[in-house]
């Protein structure tokens, strides 16, 4: 697939990202910016796992968490590095880093994941073929390895 612009590129600059999330936030007022961006991410996470071909059939969640790494990492987009996917009874558990919600934040920031979160919420439903709620569970910015989402099935 080209480039969508000649000269600069698919990619921007996650200084113009942050720019956007803060604008939406003044604009809309932070829950309900957190809510469309959430929204957006999850709309992008469920069109890229349909363009790996997540849901047309059963892929192991090491396997997944590859591909996702791949089209969301340094070779991808940039989002994120995809670092597992794992399953706990009928939870999942996905540990991400170098995530662009969280990139440029002062460690204690309570900023949590949106976009980011969206996007792997997205992917993972089309992969496990189940409605989830997604609950941030861990953060970079306030001491912990990853960020660390939850989704339990709805």
């Amino acid at each position: 697939m080209a480039n969508l612009r000649a000269s600069l590129g698919d990619f921007s600059s996650i200084i113009c990202f942050k720019a956007v999330v803060v604008g939406i936030e003044e604009t809309l007022g932070t829950q309900a910016a957190w809510v469309g961006l959430k929204s957006a991410g999850r709309m992008r996470g469920k069109n890229l796992a349909h363009s790996l071909g997540l849901g047309s059939r059963e892929v192991p969640l090491a396997e997944a968490a590859a591909m996702l790494r791949q089209a969301l990492g340094p070779d991808g987009t940039r989002l994120c590095l995809v670092d597992s996917i794992e399953q706990d009874g009928e939870r999942y558990v996905v540990r991400l880093s170098e995530t662009i919600c969280s990139a440029g934040e002062p460690q204690g920031s309570e900023r949590p994941l949106t976009f980011t979160l969206g996007a792997v919420h997205g992917a993972l439903e089309v992969l496990v073929q189940k409605k989830l709620r997604p609950r941030q569970i861990g953060s970079v910015l306030r001491g912990d390895t990853h960020d660390v989402i939850e989704f339990q099935p709805m």
